[in-house]
């Protein structure tokens, strides 16, 4: 080799070496965060942060878009008591006029860390939604980092590390997926004091902590580690019947037969117990954050109504969070997700969901059977669907998840959940009639989401990714499927798949079981038969537009005081509907409106309406074998 050679190639050697240590030298060193939880029945946290700095003007970032909740809605408005410092001297910082998560900090050139106080103040009463929403009680608290803490800009959340602390109240317990580095106990005042292995900011905020007074552990597997970590306002609300937990573990069992794989290392469902926190569902890598009422595992009809919250949760372990949308893997916290393909993160989700409900036997075929129904009626009785397509509900998810109850049926909302259920049934039927019944959507899904098992990690998809996997079990035409499913405008619900499975949609005079009966199921009655959804206190939260209260005049917002002349109260409501079947007479509501009175009559006489879902004989029945259990 020529001299000239030799040197080029040393050069180039050292030149990459230089730009490796160039690259290591600029590595961000890692951020400690002290919390301090032990005020939390008082609703309020305290957090310390240490946070590299180079001098000059440090941009730091309070979490904006948080991973599952598809929306701006870091709750920044809770942030309180902000100071920064540097070797004991208070630095003056200023929010960002553009951007209310951003705020910049005057750091001296000599320094190389500032210090950083925060407050989060958890809301006080039942409100808020995800993260931003009330997480503590006086006996329990559900801590999700993003909330109480801040991130240097210029750096992508896999590669900031952070070194956490947290202070618990006395004699609280936690749970958590966080792996652990060191636990500590105060013997006079019982607070504990736990230290978390080093994570990447990623991790951290995937990995909330629970904790409460009134805690239980219940392990559902061992190879993988999997567990129920469950905080309540009371020890009673601890102790359902046994065969629960059974549930519970044919739940992880089914998921794994379902997906032939895992991508965690262990996987801890956290569930809240409680009438004081906000109630909703958010997924993360090796933990779900489930928050439903008190005596929601103790109460058969509580059961039996959030019976499919905890597996729509724990497939997002693998369709959300390991398989997800290009768009939604974004390099940090404040780059704006695009929610599009919410049609398979929430919609594929909520199907599995509930046939994971089935087969772990949370709920009995004819259980699910009822939700299906109900789901198709809700589409069926959805006016909303000939102006707004399926797919324009997941490119405004981040305002339609905010969005009143109010017009919901005109205006639409996040119902891409309850489409898609039907959609994804659809799907699956076809996938079995084309196969003659070799392949079934479980095909799909280990080919899509399974092996091998992985720790946490993301492997993204687009749209394209989608259709090839599903031609790869099945050869169809599944873009012209897609496309036409997320573009048509109804009016009525997508049946497809319901009668593609041996079973129609009607409507009768008998309440489901899974509307629950009573009041419950007279108020599903009156949506079905006059289009009103109606509030306990007769307060009217939506009309369906061209159903007969719309067409008589009643719009939300108003109250219904009387019916034929009497009090209302739903069995009121409920008796008249029945009886107009045998009387010409119209149904006479009388409603206030702004402190206005007027009576609205209603020519309706079709009785009371329920969703059902019966057998059509002609044709298999796909969706009993859909819902068995492997």
């Amino acid at each position: 080799m020529k001299l000239s050679s030799i040197l080029r190639v040393v050069g180039l050697v050292f030149l990459v070496i230089f730009i490796s240590l160039l690259s290591w030298s600029a590595a961000p060193s890692t951020v400690t965060i002290f919390v301090d939880a032990s005020s939390a029945p008082r609703k309020i946290f305290h957090a310390k942060l240490k946070i590299p700095a180079s001098g000059g003007n440090l941009t730091l970032y309070y979490p904006k878009w948080i991973p599952g909740e598809h929306a701006p809605d870091g709750p920044v408005v809770d942030l309180a008591g902000l100071k920064f410092s540097a070797s004991g001297k208070t630095l003056k910082w200023r929010r960002d006029l553009l951007d209310g998560f951003t705020l910049h900090v005057e750091v001296p050139a000599d320094e190389t860390e500032v210090n950083a106080e925060l407050d989060f103040l958890s809301p006080a009463t039942f409100e808020g939604g995800f993260s931003a929403g009330s997480s503590a009680t006086d006996k329990m608290a559900l801590i999700s980092w993003n909330q109480v803490l801040l991130y240097p800009k210029g750096w992508k959340t896999d590669d900031l590390t952070y070194v956490a602390t947290l202070k618990l109240p006395g004699n609280w317990k936690f749970g958590t997926p966080l792996p652990i580095a060191s636990t500590t106990g105060d013997q006079l005042n019982g607070e504990t004091q736990i230290t978390f292995q080093p994570a990447s900011l990623t991790t951290l905020v995937d990995s909330p902590v629970i904790t409460g007074e009134f805690l239980k552990v219940v392990k559902l597997a061992d190879d993988p580690l999997t567990e129920m970590d469950i905080a309540a306002d009371s020890a009673a609300a601890l102790a359902p019947p046994p065969e629960v937990w059974d549930h519970y573990k044919n739940l992880v069992e089914q998921a794994n037969k379902l997906f032939g794989a895992h991508h965690y290392r262990d996987y801890h469902f956290l569930l809240s117990l409680s009438d004081h926190v906000a109630h909703f569902g958010l997924e993360h890598h090796e933990s779900d954050d489930s928050r439903i009422g008190e005596r929601g595992l103790v109460d058969d009809s509580e059961r039996k109504a959030s019976a499919s919250l905890l597996p729509h949760e724990y497939v997002h372990s693998w369709n959300g969070k390991y398989r997800r949308p290009a768009d939604l893997a974004t390099p940090d916290y404040q780059q704006p997700m695009q929610d599009d393909l919410l049609w398979v993160y929430e919609g594929l989700t909520q199907y599995l969901g509930e046939v994971l409900t089935a087969r772990s036997s949370l709920l009995t075929p004819l259980q699910v059977r009822d939700n299906v129904a109900l789901t198709a009626a809700t589409l069926d009785h959805t006016p909303g669907r000939t102006w707004r397509n399926l797919q324009d509900t997941a490119d405004a998810a981040a305002q339609l998840y905010f969005t009143p109850h109010a017009w919901q049926s005109w205006r639409r909302g996040v119902d891409f959940y309850e489409e898609d259920l039907l959609n994804w049934l659809w799907a699956d039927v076809i996938i079995r009639q084309q196969s003659k019944g070799k392949k079934t959507l479980d095909d799909f899904c280990k080919l899509f989401h399974g092996a091998p098992s992985t720790g946490p990690m993301v492997k993204t998809y687009m749209f394209d990714d989608v259709v090839n996997a599903l031609n790869q079990v099945v050869p169809y035409d599944w873009r012209g499927f897609w496309t036409e499913r997320l573009t048509n405008h109804g009016p009525d619900a997508p049946l497809g798949g319901i009668e593609g499975s041996g079973w129609k949609l009607v409507y009768n005079e008998t309440p489901s079981e899974m509307e629950c009966g009573g009041e419950c199921a007279s108020h599903a009655g009156v949506r079905y038969s006059i289009g009103m959804d109606l509030r306990e206190d007769g307060t009217v939260s939506d009309t369906i537009e061209g159903m007969p209260a719309a067409l008589a005049g009643i719009g939300p917002g108003m109250k219904l005081i009387a019916v034929n002349g009497r009090q209302y109260t739903p069995e009121v409501l409920r008796n008249a509907i029945k009886a107009g079947k045998s009387s010409a007479d119209p149904l006479q509501l009388l409603v206030v409106n702004t402190d206005y009175y007027k009576t609205y009559k209603l020519d309706y006489h079709g009785g009371e309406r329920y969703a059902h879902l019966v057998r059509d004989e002609s044709k298999p029945d796909l969706l009993s074998e859909i819902f068995k259990a492997k």
